[in-house]
């Protein structure tokens, strides 16, 4: 009987806690139910924007939402290759199946890889500093490869439309968000700040429309075609998500176009492209230098060609950096040392080669300014005159350009038959850019463009012809064999020429992929 009470008492015992746990499990089970509903993103609810309140309606989580930073656990591989952290950092798609618009230009890159080893080469110096630029705002990585669609990564890109840079501003836009541009200086060139602008105009579009890829046909057509857009959709109870609005046929074909180019750098090994690693560490960097220098000098003082340079700062559309600033270039890490200790050794005065021009009768400072291409202010203020009046006799001091020095070189030699500068002219072909045919006779746009009395704003018609001054120069050759990762980019900074002259000395067309172990020969300067 004991054992039986025992028993007993131990069965109540156990009823009484179940019964207990039971009064307060619906409450727990409330909590967890209210907490998986909430969204995993910061608590305070942004408000709705102007469009989704006009024209959106209310939506769960999407993939185009703005992503949450996820932290990687310490034990992760380092990242050494930026293809990898853009690759991390989609959100837009997961790019597991992509709209039949999408696979159609997928099949394009796929079917021309030699155009895509080009764009990768361009993108290469501007890469991960975009990335950093990217990942600091929290924006999808999708957006550093914008460029692609957009110029393909060609920093001197200028469209019919008047778009100029890697990021495509047309000039009231480029204004609108602070980017300079004036006849030194063009800042929707200047990488930096053309991708600072890019980023500023991406994120006020997704604010406004709350949808990345609505974001990104703003981008292309502007935010008031695309709210129009929604408009006709909501009055028609149609859907509003990019694919089901009626958009003008390059915007139509845009997004897509860069899902195609996301998804293919997700996944390249399914379509045999090689993506060549780029550095996940800066390559480049700022410099104040404090007032006007002349760019060759200071391409001599980093230790870098004319051409590489340009690369980093094509924004600058004359021979110097603008009078009035910016005054800032854009170098390699590893070259700024070496370029502030030629800049300190350098007394201020000679960072700018200067002539002195005797006035004649009958000119007027406009007539010689155009002369030394530079602008009436700058003469002006370099002189200390309160008005364009000026006295025949009198001299001027004048910033006198590189290109001025050449051409007046080169008229010289035309009458001096000891002297090597010889003129020469070429026919433009269809998709020739200035930036083009100044690599093709290695000099710069500036120094071409003043040859032929041209802004290099001025769009090139086929068939036009331009003069060219060229210098022959006496050079050895060198053997060089292409190694496993080498570049057309890497080998020309090496031997510090151009890419153009390599392929051109080579016979090797825009096409041409390297395979390590093929033989190319290299003209180097004597000197």
């Amino acid at each position: 009987m004991q054992i039986r009470d025992l028993i007993k008492s131990a069965l109540v015992s156990l009823l009484v806690l179940l019964v207990a746990s039971c009064s307060s499990s619906p409450e727990k089970a409330a909590e967890s139910s209210v907490s998986s509903k909430v969204p995993t993103t910061k608590s305070t609810q942004s408000k709705p924007t102007a469009w989704q309140q006009a024209y959106q309606e209310p939506q769960e989580t999407s993939p185009n939402a703005p992503r949450k930073t996820v932290e990687k656990s310490p034990s992760s591989e380092p990242i050494t290759d930026v293809w990898d952290r853009i690759r991390d950092g989609f959100v837009i798609s997961d790019y597991q199946q992509l709209h039949p618009d999408s696979e159609r230009h997928l099949r394009w890159f796929v079917d021309h890889p030699e155009y895509v080893a080009r764009v990768v080469e361009r993108a290469r110096p501007y890469l991960h500093h975009i990335v950093e630029e990217v990942q600091k705002r929290d924006m999808p990585m999708e957006i550093v490869l914008l460029p692609v669609v957009e110029s393909g990564f060609k920093p001197y890109a200028y469209s019919k439309s008047h778009a100029a840079g890697l990021w495509q501003f047309i000039p009231g836009t480029g204004k609108v968000y602070g980017l300079q541009q004036n006849w030194w200086y063009d800042g929707r060139r200047d990488v930096i700040q053309s991708t600072r602008a890019a980023l500023d105009y991406l994120e006020k579009l997704h604010n406004d429309f709350g949808d990345w890829q609505l974001a990104l046909a703003a981008y292309n057509c502007g935010e008031g075609t695309v709210g129009r857009a929604i408009k006709r959709n909501q009055a028609k109870g149609k859907a509003t998500d990019f694919w089901s609005l009626d958009l003008p046929s390059e915007t139509s074909a845009y997004v897509p176009k860069l899902m195609a180019v996301s998804h293919m750098v997700k996944y390249p090994e399914r379509y045999d492209l090689s993506l060549s690693p780029v550095d996940n560490k800066p390559y480049l960097t700022t410099v104040n230098i404090g007032s006007q220098i002349d760019l060759a000098k200071a391409a001599t003082m980093a230790g870098l060609s004319k051409d590489e340079l340009f690369i980093l700062n094509p924004a600058f559309n004359r021979w110097a950096t603008a009078p009035e600033g910016p005054h800032v270039l854009v170098l390699p890490l590893t070259k700024v040392e070496q370029f502030k200790r030629a800049l300190a050794e350098m007394p201020a005065q000679n960072r700018v080669k200067w002539a002195r021009h005797k006035i004649q009768r009958g000119e007027s400072l406009s007539v010689i300014a155009s002369h030394y291409a530079t602008t009436v202010s700058v003469i002006k203020k370099a002189n200390n005159l309160q008005s364009n009046n000026i006295r025949a006799g009198s001299h001027l001091l004048i910033p006198a350009s590189p290109a001025q020095s050449a051409t007046l070189a080169a008229n010289e030699a035309t009458k001096n038959s000891n002297d090597s500068a010889q003129k020469k002219t070429y026919t433009v072909k269809a998709g020739d850019t200035w930036w083009d045919i100044a690599r093709k006779y290695d000099t710069d746009v500036p120094t071409l463009t003043q040859w032929n009395k041209q802004s290099n704003h001025a769009v090139l018609q086929p068939g036009q012809t331009l003069v060219i001054w060229t210098n022959d120069v006496q050079r050895k050759s060198v053997n060089y064999t292409i190694r496993d990762g080498d570049s057309l980019w890497g080998i020309s900074r090496k031997f510090n020429v151009s890419v153009a002259q390599v392929r051109e000395w080579n016979g090797l067309s825009d096409r041409t992929l390297l395979q390590p172990g093929q033989n190319l020969t290299l003209y180097l300067d004597e000197t």
